[in-house]
């Protein structure tokens, strides 16, 4: 991919990040409730992967299938996601973690399965947190979370990683 499509790419990512942060600064400012309980700071570190890792990771994992979900924009998905990926609904929203519930339902419980979302700061993602819960309380043992500190375009486009656009 050149280097002008992934710089245009990852600034169109940051555009539709701008709703995240515009929510963020109505939660800050008290006009709204505050964020879910299930925010990405309830994700033990130890459950987080690093892009780096995460793209190492894809490179050489031999036998053992990764199943990447998106939980975050269908829009951002259809721009652009990692490779592989599947979009499994925004995780902040009941109709996409049943999205989400619905294909994990019938996996085993030790399927290895990374969540990402990348939409704006790790800090403002109303989506990673609720997706991981879910899973956890559907008794999944082997769930990762891509910690993207800054978002999806900062964090993996920007770094020429593998990516996908559309379905």
């Amino acid at each position: 991919m050149s280097s002008g499509l992934i710089r245009a790419t990852a600034a169109f990512i940051a555009v539709l990040a701008s709703p995240c942060l515009v929510l963020q600064s109505a939660w800050a400012a008290g006009q709204w409730p505050a964020p879910p309980a299930a925010s990405a700071f309830t994700i033990p570190t130890a459950q987080l992967i690093q892009p780096d890792e995460l793209n190492h990771l894809l490179h050489s994992q031999g036998d053992e299938k990764l199943l990447i979900l998106q939980v975050g924009s269908r829009m951002m998905f259809d721009q652009a996601h990692i490779s592989g990926a599947e979009y499994a609904g925004p995780g902040s929203q009941a109709e996409g973690l049943d999205q989400l519930r619905s294909r994990a339902t019938s996996l085993p419980r030790t399927t290895f399965i990374i969540l990402y979302c990348g939409c704006c700061p790790w800090n403002r993602c109303p989506n990673v947190g609720p997706a991981y819960s879910l899973l956890q309380q559907m008794g999944f043992t082997r769930v990762k979370v891509l910690y993207l500190a800054n978002n999806f375009g900062e964090d993996w486009v920007n770094k020429g990683f593998a990516i996908e656009a559309g379905h």
